[in-house]
């Protein structure tokens, strides 16, 4: 009993959470003053100087951003803070995706001038599809223009969600020294020469809007919390602990967002935000249990270190010393030595060494135990999203999904003698990122490489060429293009009847094809009598599926697709499943032909900032792309234009921009779905 209560203390003091945000809000630098201020580096990284400890690859240093998940541990104030900086472009969103189902909490960075941004509103979603709890840290208040409440009132609108502002900020821009703890009801005030913080009483001239911003934060709480809105009825007011005990409740049942404020780059606002994340978001023992699956049964995993081990692989990286796989243990204790199971492979591994991770350093570890999360060497072929047990008692978990990879190139080795290298390379590759995927074009014979986005794929070959030594040529990019129906067809009837002198086939089908919008396939069976027998409908089904990949207008796969079978027909010793799925893939293939097909091309929405004096030339550029501008917001000197375009007409806009603008604009992108392209593009195949 005292073991377990030991334990439990322990776990009590984990927090496994991940700092998100768009491109450019700040994020990595936040995650260099926490390892900071928690002593785990001495001198503050930089981006711009290339020195932080999470963009430790290359790459990274080279373009300024993060491109690849990093995990980090830390502590503070007794707490152990796993830690994962997360990549802000919206290429590397798969990068996201994968360590938000292995997290409990999260620290969400906003910008505050530009507010909610595009990629924001991504990963916003993104915690929420994964129910992770966060609390937003409003970043580079010393910037003109930067407002707490603005961004408030954005996330209100925009991510739906509600803001409790637990802090005022004392003075403003370059003036911005510190902040208001409107929960203590006490000052935190910085100084530019030794990084020191001071508290002490609220400046007087800030008195009565701190007490009216106070009082609207317990209002918003009371109105909430029961336990809060008792005490708030009884004192006209709410004490401190009980507002911090009813905040982490809202925070970890997501019905609150806890806002902080601060400016990373001059470390301001840090340390509030460090206790932020011990008080207000979650350990591994106040989440549910996780969920599994095993032969159709679900399960479930508490995080209790004496149960059977249980774990979810979420990275895999290969390094000079070998390939290392990033774990969250949910359950139960592993060491070295330990038999795992592989429960999607069905196969086993052997656990070798343990590693508390520092972005590219480690540190050995005799055990992992729930709420950890470790890398692991020794495991030869456990993938990302690969469930890890105790092989007596398995379970399957969800793994992240993986959008559909939108952009493609043709890549080969330069020299014939490196083709076996470079077929390694590209297997090491998507083994590592799961969001790649390499095929061989029947037509050409071509390798090609396709993911989710241009600078995803400069990413990837880039890798390779670094990584492994090879001379890797490039083709043009070339976006996926999707078919759909506008107007379908009824009562199409297709005979499959072949004998060739052994067991015959034999299946008629009749099927009506209409237009889904909004949905991939959609198929019914309206077939009455049992003329197609129930086993054969489901053969029926996995042929139109079949038939789904490649559409007759260029090859492409064919979506927004509803497919009624309505009739059909069988022979007492000829039918069987294969056969009606090879009557249900060519009945819906000549359907299709006799359909009217439409051709859909990706769709991205582009937020373009840029100089007042260049933004004739940019509206102009964005027209030739065939792009539709929907808004423009003048912001301090600046103006910032929301356009959608045809992902095909983004190719090489980086530097088209760059021109226009001398140097001074930018843009990010997000999906925007996919639309009618107005011709069968040349380069649709």
């Amino acid at each position: 009993m005292g073991m377990r209560t030991n334990l439990n203390e322990t776990l009590a003091g984990v927090r496994n959470l991940g700092i998100l945000a768009h491109v450019d809000a700040g994020k990595t630098t936040v995650t260099e003053r926490i390892l900071y201020a928690t002593g785990v580096t001495y001198k503050r990284g930089e981006v711009h100087d290339g020195t932080t400890v999470t963009d430790f690859d290359p790459q990274e240093r080279d373009r300024g951003i993060t491109i690849f998940a990093a995990a980090v541990s830390c502590a503070w104030d007794g707490r152990q803070i796993n830690l994962i900086d997360t990549p802000g472009h919206v290429d590397f969103s798969h990068e996201v995706e994968r360590s938000l189902r292995v997290l409990d909490g999260a620290v969400v960075v906003f910008d505050g001038v530009a507010g909610v941004e595009p990629q924001t509103e991504s990963v916003w979603r993104q915690a929420d599809r994964y129910g992770v709890p966060r609390i937003a840290f409003v970043n580079k208040l010393d910037r003109p223009g930067a407002d707490v409440d603005a961004v408030a009132e954005s996330i209100r609108v925009r991510l739906h969600a509600t803001p409790l502002v637990i802090q005022l900020p004392i003075g403003r821009e370059a003036g911005f020294t510190g902040v208001v703890d409107l929960v203590r009801m006490r000052s935190l005030i910085w100084s530019d020469g030794d990084d020191t913080v001071v508290e002490g009483p609220v400046p007087e001239a800030l008195l009565d809007e701190a007490r009216r911003r106070a009082r609207l934060l317990q209002e918003a709480v009371a109105e909430r919390h029961p336990l809060a809105l008792e005490e708030f009825c009884a004192e006209s007011a709410i004490s401190a602990p009980t507002l911090t005990a009813a905040l982490r409740d809202l925070t970890c049942s997501g019905e609150g967002v806890v806002v902080l404020c601060g400016s990373a780059y001059r470390n301001r606002g840090i340390e509030p935000l460090l206790d932020a994340i011990g008080a207000y978001l979650p350990s591994p023992l106040d989440v549910p249990p996780v969920r599994g699956t095993l032969d159709g049964e679900t399960g479930e995993r508490a995080a209790d270190p004496e149960a059977p081990f249980a774990g979810l692989v979420f990275k895999v990286n290969s390094t000079a010393s070998g390939r290392l796989t990033y774990l969250r243990v949910y359950s139960g204790t592993v060491r070295r030595g330990d038999t795992v199971l592989d429960v999607g492979a069905r196969r086993t591994e052997r656990i070798g060494r343990i590693l508390r991770v520092r972005a590219d350093r480690h540190t050995e570890v005799a055990v992992a135990v729930a709420g950890d999360i470790v890398a692991v060497a020794g495991l030869k072929s456990a993938a990302a999203g690969a469930s890890l047990c105790d092989p007596a008692a398995p379970l399957l978990f969800e793994s992240a999904a993986v959008a559909d990879r939108v952009v493609s190139v043709a890549v080969e080795a330069r020299r014939r003698i490196d083709a076996d290298r470079f077929g390694s390379a590209l297997a090491r590759l998507v083994e590592e990122d799961p969001s790649l995927a390499v095929r061989a074009d029947r037509e050409t014979g071509q390798t090609v490489l396709s993911g989710m986005g241009e600078l995803h794929l400069e990413v990837a070959v880039e890798k390779v060429r670094r990584d492994h030594g090879l001379d890797v040529s490039v083709g043009r990019p070339r976006v996926a293009y999707r078919e759909t129906v506008a107007r379908g067809v009824s009562g199409l009837l297709y005979r499959h009847v072949k004998q060739d002198g052994g067991a015959g086939q034999f299946a008629h089908v009749v099927l009506d094809v209409e237009p889904a919008p909004g949905a991939d396939f959609v198929f019914h069976s309206a077939v009455v009598g049992g003329r197609v027998p129930r086993e054969y409908v489901g053969a029926v089904e996995a042929g139109c599926r079949d038939a789904l990949a490649e559409g007759p207008l260029g090859g492409h796969p064919v979506t927004g697709v509803r497919v009624t079978l309505t009739d059909g027909a069988t022979h007492p010793k000829d039918s069987s499943e294969l056969a009606f799925r090879v009557a249900g893939r060519l009945a819906l293939r000549e359907a299709l032909r006799a359909s009217l097909m439409v051709l859909l091309e990706p769709m991205a929405e582009v937020l373009v900032t840029v100089p007042a004096d260049a933004v004739g030339g940019v509206l102009g550029d964005l027209s030739a792309r065939r792009g539709r501008v929907s808004d423009s917001a003048v912001r301090a000197d600046t103006v910032v234009i929301t356009a959608t375009v045809p992902l095909a007409g983004l190719f090489g806009y980086a530097t088209r921009l760059r021109s226009r603008t001398q140097g001074r604009g930018a843009f990010t992108t997000r999906p925007a779905g996919y639309a009618p392209a107005p011709a069968v593009p040349s380069t649709a195949r």
